[in-house]
């Protein structure tokens, strides 16, 4: 038998949009990832979810449905300040952390994970916590190993003040000018002080400002705004007014 274009065409649809419909009828065809963490494969774990497989694209939802672990203990462990602890992505802890000179992102949650639970995990490389989930994993039972681990990879919490062993120095009129930098710790009232006018800043926000005392980076953890745009965009009407 001959076919012509037009039933060749006809063919083809039907194969490959059938096939993708029995597909999704039998549970086999998924657009997106199931954010199933892989298992260990032995040992007393056997067949338990590995911590290890813990991507940046998981949530605190995707966490707890895994592991247990309740999304709002995930985001009091990591300092994280929002209504919606489960849509919370790991790899967003990098940039809330960005000005630590300690990295801490998604394997910190790996780590906290596995000490949380009890689960073997790999400590042959350097991983960070926060203050805050030091502290309630030192409410678990851990191994002394993991105690002596977990004591020396500490790192401030985002909000707790940084220490500066520097000398302190009289101020100049240069020194000051090149302190108009937008950071973590910047209020908004500084923003404001800074000669930047209230509606640019809420151009920038897309919203009402807070209250001035409020510092920009808890505002955009809060909102779940990108700080790292946000700061930039200020940063240039800053540098406008200099």
């Amino acid at each position: 038998m001959t076919l012509n274009s037009k039933s060749l065409a006809v063919i083809l649809f039907v194969v490959l949009f059938g096939g993708i419909a029995l597909s999704a009828a039998l549970g086999w065809w998924q657009t997106e990832s199931s954010k199933v963490a892989a298992t260990y494969t032995e040992g007393e774990f056997a067949g338990q979810a590995n911590p290890a497989d813990i991507r940046g694209s998981y949530t605190f939802g995707d966490v707890e449905k895994n592991f247990g672990i309740p999304a709002a203990l995930l985001a009091q462990a990591f300092n994280i300040q929002t209504d919606d602890p489960d849509a919370f992505a790991t790899k967003e802890l990098e940039t809330i952390y960005a000005e630590s000179t300690l990295e801490v992102g998604t394997a910190s949650v790996r780590l906290f994970v596995a000490f949380y639970n009890g689960l073997p995990f790999d400590l042959s490389t350097e991983i960070y916590l926060p203050q805050s989930a030091a502290d309630i994993l030192h409410t678990r039972t851990l191994t002394p190993e993991q105690l002596a681990y977990l004591d020396a990879h500490i790192v401030p919490d985002p909000a707790a003040p940084a220490v500066d062993s520097a000398p302190i120095t009289e101020s100049t009129p240069e020194a000051e000018a090149t302190e108009r930098l937008v950071k973590g710790k910047t209020t908004f009232q500084e923003v404001l002080d800074w000669g930047v006018p209230q509606s640019v800043i809420e151009q920038i926000l897309g919203a009402p400002m807070p209250n001035p005392l409020t510092t920009v980076k808890d505002f955009c953890t809060a909102q779940g705004l990108s700080f790292e745009t946000v700061k930039a965009q200020l940063q240039a009407e800053v540098d406008k007014v200099k």
